[in-house]
């Protein structure tokens, strides 16, 4: 239970929007990474092993293989260096936590799911109705005698 005055300062750092994932989905994080005077957008793509913690103290653990050793980032859910989350590849998992997979190397690390497709332009074509066979097709067509 936390003092009401630090639950208020919390509820004001919360990010307005949080991205939609979770564990074993294939994410990429793209965090804002400043180098002397200038700033650009680092990508860290990996498997979402682990979240923890509530409100502005939450976090998610990613982990990849670069060159055959693993690898893993803890990122902060509402730090303002955290600019997206997206999820590339959903997961089908049965834990909460995927630390199994440090001792896994190779096709022994891959989890079952699906692919995510993100559609480009399908908000401006409209979706054709299918038609249903049969006489309800050639009803709709010709107009009802009576």
């Amino acid at each position: 239970m936390t003092n009401p005055i630090v639950q208020e300062l919390e509820k004001a750092q919360l990010k307005k929007t949080v991205s939609e994932f979770d564990i074993g989905d294939t994410v990429e994080v793209r965090t804002k990474v400043k180098e002397g005077d200038k700033e650009r957008i680092s990508v860290f793509i990996g498997t979402v092993i682990g979240r923890q913690g509530a409100g502005v103290r939450e976090t998610f653990k990613v982990r990849r293989l670069v060159q055959g050793e693993g690898v893993e980032r803890t990122f902060p859910l509402h730090s303002p260096l955290l600019t997206e989350v997206r999820v590339r590849h959903k997961g089908e998992v049965r834990r909460a936590k995927l630390y199994y997979l440090r001792r896994r190397g190779g096709k022994a690390t891959r989890i079952k799911g699906r692919t995510v497709h993100e559609v480009a332009g399908s908000e401006s074509q409209p979706e054709a109705e299918p038609q249903t066979g049969g006489e309800k097709a050639s009803e709709a067509k010709a107009p009802a005698k009576e």
